[in-house]
């Protein structure tokens, strides 16, 4: 009688693994530092006591485009000492931002994240991707797709984690 030994080995790619360090509603949202369009440098944790808004998007994604005006409407709703909104540009040319954000008169900081080093960190299936990191840091909320930003859904949820 011949015993035949079976080996099993097991592949688990890192990004779908249990273990994995891609950002979930519930846990500590992975923290970056980016530099924006006028050279400064942002960095998530040290926003901590703040509601931070992270938006991926790109300037040739027509969704992310059609949301911006909201967000601007929002970002200049809240106050700026207990929220901040941080526009991710991924994957896109960081060249083409200054023209596209002064034709939509965008004051929020625009960050680059050209090579999608942090996209890669928030688990990213497309754009636009927004995550609300609360006080604490905690990832509280991810939304995909476009959204109306100035609508009272979103409006009151983020003053609910403001206020808390």
């Amino acid at each position: 009688m011949e015993i035949t030994k079976v080996y099993i080995v097991e592949f688990m790619d890192p990004a779908c693994g249990p273990d994995t360090k891609v950002a979930k509603v519930g846990r500590a949202a992975p923290d970056f530092s980016l530099v924006d369009r006028h050279g400064n440098t942002w960095t998530l944790s040290e926003l901590r006591g703040q509601v931070v808004f992270v938006n991926f998007w790109a300037t040739w994604c027509p969704p992310c485009r059609e949301e911006m005006p909201s967000m601007q409407k929002l970002h200049e709703m809240l106050p700026k000492d207990k929220f901040k909104m941080l526009a991710i540009l991924n994957n896109d040319d960081p060249a083409l931002v200054d023209k596209f954000a002064a034709k939509l008169g965008l004051t929020m900081p625009i960050l680059d994240d050209h090579a999608n080093t942090i996209g890669l960190k928030y688990g990213l299936t497309g754009m636009p991707e927004t995550f609300i990191v609360n006080k604490k840091g905690l990832l509280v909320r991810k939304f995909i797709g476009p959204a109306r930003w100035v609508d009272s859904r979103y409006v009151e949820m983020l003053q609910m984690f403001i206020d808390q």
